[in-house]
């Protein structure tokens, strides 16, 4: 009877540390990153468990800037199209009017780094920030988006915090990364936007944006959805984020779950909000891990295979 009893309080033990233990997987997440002013490039970090993100590479830069004027690379990233390759796109500046683009089919040797000038029509322009890519697969298409001020539009959102910046997301679309569509407006939500990132969910598209308003300040994540990847995006839902700033979010689904990470830029640090319904957000912040100084980028899972096969120290 002793042994029984020992035995049941065993399996007990093991069934309540299952619930928090590292379960294997035939994925493995990764995080695009960037440091500092993104002068030194791309970082690469991963996780098993979707959670918890371990620097890859000894936390050096795996890829250095090359393209624009300042040469820098914020803001990173990557998404995979049907055929394996990866795209990359990234902020180059602070003020020039084109953003970064390279791909790799490995993630170790990458293309020649390419400035599209995407904003270079516009005088008025001040900006190309926070880029992101959406592979729309049904259209074998990629989505190119970011978010510009241009002097002059929208002054019922204009404020002179934040240097003025009043930001609207456009847009372009191409095949193969020669030939663009010309530059159209992507967002405009009625408020100073900036940071989208798309998932297709149920055959919708859920766009996941920060509300960058600063009088009164907002300075959190909302999400608006569309029929199709391109839009027209409906009004932002309210808040998922809590009584903080972030900025940068990249979402993806953890098991039943949908995490949205972000940065929490005043802080220094990064944070999440889960959610198993995308109406009722928790946040989980506490529960998280990520590189020391790491900005934020893009979240995107390879299989185990692939990772395995990284030459990266981890």
């Amino acid at each position: 009877m002793q042994k029984i009893i020992g035995c049941l309080a065993v399996l007990a033990f093991l069934s309540e540390c299952s619930s928090t233990a590292y379960q294997p997987t035939e994925q493995v997440y990764l995080f695009s990153y960037f440091t500092g002013n993104g002068e030194d490039g791309l970082h690469l970090a991963y996780s098993v468990d979707g959670y918890h993100y371990k620097e890859l590479g000894e936390g050096k830069s795996l890829l250095k800037p090359t393209a624009g004027g300042d040469k820098l690379m914020r803001d990173p990233c990557i998404i995979r199209d049907k055929k394996g390759r990866f795209h990359m796109v990234w902020t180059v500046s602070w003020n020039e009017k084109g953003l970064g683009y390279a791909y790799s089919d490995d993630l170790v040797s990458w293309s020649e780094q390419q400035y599209i000038p995407v904003m270079e029509h516009e005088p008025a322009a001040r900006n190309t920030w926070a880029p992101e890519i959406f592979y729309d697969e049904k259209d074998d298409k990629f989505i190119i988006y970011w978010s510009t001020t241009i002097r002059g539009l929208y002054p019922e959102t204009q404020s002179q915090e934040d240097d003025g910046y009043n930001h609207r997301q456009y847009y372009v679309t191409t095949r193969d990364f020669k030939e663009f569509s010309e530059t159209k407006l992507f967002y405009e939500p009625g408020f100073n936007v900036i940071d989208g990132t798309i998932q297709e969910i149920d055959g919708e598209y859920w766009l996941f944006v920060k509300d960058e308003t600063r009088e009164p300040p907002k300075k959190n994540i909302r999400i608006a959805r569309a029929e199709h990847a391109d839009g027209p995006y409906g009004p932002a839902g309210p808040p998922i984020t809590g009584n903080y700033w972030a900025e940068g979010p990249t979402v993806t689904k953890v098991g039943d779950y949908w995490i949205v990470f972000f940065d929490k830029y005043i802080e220094k640090r990064m944070g999440a909000v889960m959610s198993s319904d995308l109406k009722n957000w928790e946040d989980i912040s506490a529960r998280i891990s990520f590189p020391k100084d790491s900005r934020h980028g893009t979240i995107f899972k390879v299989e185990k295979k692939f990772f395995e096969q990284l030459p990266f120290k981890r």
